[in-house]
């Protein structure tokens, strides 16, 4: 047995998990999801096949909980910068977008593995509540850095109106990090950011601009 191997028969429960899923996440961006097959995850964690069928019931259940795991991770990404800032509600706002559309978070693997479980999503009952239970945990999250910003600023707005600008800066931002990880040569450093924080500004009626 390998000295790998050794370590991961030491790992516990939920880090096997972890590392089955991180094997599925290289495949899926590598190959797509038909090219992740459990031989190739069970080759990439250096595990046998049957260790696998020990903690997924199936191959889909491993795809959905690495698709969760990718998408819960790029939320955490997303918005762990805004934990630091100590200044305002509109300072919060405004590092949220900045982070949104900068490395990491901005990266061509994730556009990969996007494009890999997209087709998926569109027709797995499964991975289809996944993402949208994502999806709305991440807009609702987005929401309230909205409202309190307009709020700090006097420019309070009705839930139905915040719904809907949160909706239109998730689909703006969700816009520009497409295509700065698929043609992140396109793009100076810095210039995806700078557009983010003038649209969301225009959008929502209050500039973020420093």
């Amino acid at each position: 047995m390998s000295d790998e191997r050794r370590k991961f028969t030491r790992e516990s429960a939920q880090q096997r998990k972890r590392t089955l899923i991180e094997a599925t996440l290289e495949l899926v961006a590598e190959k797509g999801v038909q090219g992740a097959t459990v031989r190739g995850i069970a080759d990439r964690a250096q595990v046998t096949q049957g260790l696998i069928r020990h903690y997924f019931s199936s191959k889909e259940d491993l795809i959905t909980a690495a698709f969760e795991h990718h998408m819960t991770q790029m939320t955490d990404l997303t918005f762990a910068p805004v934990a630091d800032v100590k200044g305002s509600a509109r300072d919060q706002l405004r590092v949220f977008v900045q982070s949104s559309l900068m490395p990491p978070v901005v990266d061509p693997r994730s556009i990969a593995l996007w494009a890999g479980f997209l087709n998926k999503v569109q027709h797995d009952a499964q991975m289809k509540e996944t993402h949208a239970r994502t999806y709305v945990q991440f807009r609702d999250r987005l929401e309230n850095l909205i409202r309190a910003a307009l709020e700090e600023a006097g420019l309070e707005a009705e839930p139905a109106r915040l719904y809907q600008l949160a909706t239109a800066c998730n689909a703006l931002i969700d816009g520009l990090w497409m295509e700065g990880g698929a043609l992140p040569e396109a793009f100076a450093p810095g210039e995806l950011s700078q557009i983010g924080l003038t649209s969301v500004g225009a959008i929502i009626g209050l500039p973020l601009e420093p």
